[in-house]
């Protein structure tokens, strides 16, 4: 990896210091005292990596805790599991596993410690991201104190148990009501979550604007809005009527949503189709949790009597794209997408992509070109 020509101040290497020689310093105390120095404008010749490891240098000892730096990275709200950590952690657990087989001792990560070589081969790995978080440079500053507040409106909310649940395909219809989670990522990938935040549910409507939002970064917005207009209005309006160009209005309700997903990979079997969407959503998650639900696809084909209703009235009036041969075929992979499953966590991810302009936090790629990033939002700010 190239040098980072980061610099640091006198003043943070001199609270680095203090901090680490007073044993009974928390995490909070290393992250409030390193802000601190690091507000400092003179800068210091030291290398990112030499300050680093002064920082979580053991007093009287030529070694570092990593364990610590990774303790500190969790509490600004970076996961272990973090793609871009993943070089650094991959490099530490290479190391420790060398030292478990050498000693034949295995060690709790918070207490894992290394020599100024071995520490610095290993952030040198994620250096940018591990630099950046200690500068206090990530969009959520105050980390904790937010996923407090976060925590406590949870907590207000969970006891809430109004509404049902949606009962429109009768899968869904036996979900359990008592499920509840937040889950957060940043467009810095700071993340956190609550509840039942690993459970897997189906998107359902929600692939609607990242079904858009692909279909406009494949072929074009300009493609797209030939076949789907842009006009938020309401939603008898927009499911029973065709504008003056004969095109539904809106990708976000079921008729322009139908016709968006007919337009992927289109000139594809239904097969390559689905999983070629499969691989864009777990692109958009940043690898997190994408599945498929069977059952909720097959009871949502069994109800689809609107969605076919207004499929047909569609083809009669030639919205459909020249590849649409076979309208069941169209429907099974728009079914198909709002039966795939996510869990508040990957969902989150994918959220911030969007909010990030289309390029997934935890792992830099660009996953939704500029303007679909831009469009989605609006429609779904608009609708």
């Amino acid at each position: 990896m190239a040098h980072h020509d980061h610099k640091f101040s006198q003043a943070t290497l001199d609270t680095w210091s203090d901090v680490l020689e007073k044993r009974k310093a928390s995490v909070q105390g290393i992250l409030e005292k390193t802000i601190e120095g690091l507000n400092n404008t003179m800068a210091s010749d030291e290398s990112p990596e030499d300050l680093i490891y002064n920082l979580f240098k053991i007093p009287n000892k030529e070694e570092a805790s990593i364990g610590k730096l990774i303790t500190v990275l969790k509490n600004y709200g970076l996961h272990e599991t973090d793609p871009r950590l993943l070089p650094m952690m991959n490099e530490i657990r290479k190391i420790e596993q060398e030292k478990e087989e050498m000693f034949h001792e295995a060690k709790d990560p918070k207490h894992w410690k290394l020599n100024k070589k071995d520490f610095t081969r290993c952030i040198t790995q994620s250096l940018a991201l591990v630099t950046k978080t200690l500068q206090n440079d990530l969009i959520v500053p105050s980390w904790n104190q937010f996923c407090q507040h976060m925590k406590e409106i949870y907590e207000i909310c969970k006891d809430a148990n109004g509404g049902k649940v949606a009962d429109y395909i009768p899968q869904l219809a036996r979900f359990d009501p008592n499920l509840w989670s937040v889950a957060i990522c940043t467009v810095d990938g700071q993340r956190a979550s609550w509840g039942d935040s690993k459970k897997p549910f189906c998107v359902q409507s929600v692939s609607k604007a990242y079904n858009y939002a692909i279909a406009a970064s494949e072929l074009g917005a300009d493609l797209v809005h030939h076949y789907v207009g842009q006009e938020p209005s309401g939603r008898f309006f927009n499911e029973i009527c065709l504008d003056t160009h004969n095109k539904p209005h809106n990708p976000m309700v079921n008729s322009g949503a139908i016709i968006t997903s007919s337009l992927i990979k289109n000139e594809m079997n239904m097969a390559d189709r689905f999983d070629h969407m499969l691989n864009e959503y777990r692109k958009i998650s940043g690898g997190e949790y994408v599945g498929f639900n069977n059952a909720v696809f097959l009871s949502e084909r069994a109800t689809a009597d609107r969605n076919f209703a207004l499929s047909y009235f569609m083809k009669e009036n030639g919205c459909f794209p020249p590849q649409t041969k076979n309208l069941a075929e169209a429907l099974d992979f728009y079914f198909q997408l709002c039966s795939l499953e996510v869990t508040c966590e990957s969902m989150a991810v994918m959220a911030a992509t969007l909010a990030n302009g289309g390029v997934c936090p935890i792992t830099e790629e660009r996953c939704i070109a500029s303007r679909p990033a831009r469009d989605v939002l609006t429609l779904m700010n608009s609708c």
